[in-house]
């Protein structure tokens, strides 16, 4: 009786390492299978962004996702009551936050996030309404109305099959992390011979916010906003203009456009006081040194990731 035991007993441990390969081998071939190229590849996370032509008319959720869209690209119009410039989001986040240089797919997955300008804790609305007092230099939404509940419903819709705090391979990538040292002169030359104007007017006024955005002046974002910051400046420039010769300009060339476009005049963001509680950037361009800029007096390697010219 033992012995019939010991066999019956073995029969079943076979079957249970049996049952256990095969769903493993069942759930690796449905990883397979399911894996993009690019994932198989790389190993990262495949851009593939859900497209709005998708969105399904009976769901309840469409409407404000749309009207989410609307909002991103049509920010100074849809918006116009909180927005004090003439700029959308996709001035920055070209398509709809959906061009892969400056995208905002995955971003919902990102927050909670501390935010090391304010200090504390932001949600995804806090950072919404940072853009809006900076970027937009206008006033911020009501983190409970219509607008807000759209805007992020969008984000997180063009976000979906990302995990929350997945690495995002293409995000935060419009920084410059060492700068040569600029020639604010060369750099108002290459806004002319690399035809910036064109887009944005003679007098950086520009042309439109998603045709060609203001770089300076009061339709301009102010100088509390991420941009007015040389790393990020430069970093974006290189990553995104000229449009259709991306990543063509020089880090030199890139660090002077920035130089030049950051020496001109903006609107005045007045909560600099209450930034960077426990340290701030040294690549912040506020009025003393656009002024100073314009003056001739400026010594660029004031700035840390200056690297001095030989």
């Amino acid at each position: 009786m033992f012995k019939n035991y010991k066999i019956w007993l073995t029969a079943i441990l076979v079957l249970v390492v049996f049952a256990a390969c095969s769903n493993s081998n069942d759930k690796d071939n449905d990883e397979e299978e399911n894996a993009t190229p690019e994932e198989e590849e790389t190993g990262e996370l495949a851009y593939n962004p859900p497209s709005i032509d998708d969105l399904d008319p009976d769901d309840p959720m469409t409407e404000s996702i749309q009207y989410g869209e609307e909002l991103f690209n049509e920010t100074n119009v849809a918006l116009d009551e909180h927005v004090g410039n003439e700029l959308s989001c996709m001035s920055c986040h070209a398509d709809g936050g959906l061009s892969q240089s400056s995208s905002m797919v995955g971003v919902t997955t990102q927050f909670p996030q501390f935010n090391k300008r304010a200090g504390k804790v932001f949600t995804l609305e806090d950072r919404i309404n940072g853009c809006m007092v900076r970027s937009m230099n206008g006033e911020m939404i009501d983190p409970a109305s219509e607008e807000m509940t759209a805007m992020v419903a969008y984000l997180a819709y063009i976000s979906e099959g990302i995990e929350q705090g997945e690495d995002i391979p293409w995000r935060m990538l419009n920084t410059m992390e060492e700068i040569p040292e600029p020639d604010v002169a060369r750099g108002e030359e290459l806004y002319e011979t690399k035809n910036c104007m064109s887009c944005h007017a003679t007098d950086g006024s520009g042309t439109g916010a998603n045709s060609g955005p203001a770089l300076w002046g009061d339709d301009s974002f102010n100088d509390g906003a991420g941009m007015s910051r040389m790393t990020k400046m430069a970093g974006y420039i290189q990553n995104n203009m000229p449009i259709g010769e991306e990543y063509e300009l020089s880090d030199q060339e890139a660090a002077d456009l920035a130089a030049f476009v950051l020496s001109q005049d903006r609107p005045i963001y007045d909560g600099h006081d209450e930034d960077w509680p426990n340290g701030g950037p040294s690549d912040i361009m506020n009025q003393e040194r656009r002024d100073a800029i314009q003056a001739g007096d400026f010594d660029w390697t004031e700035i840390e990731n200056v690297i001095p010219a030989e």
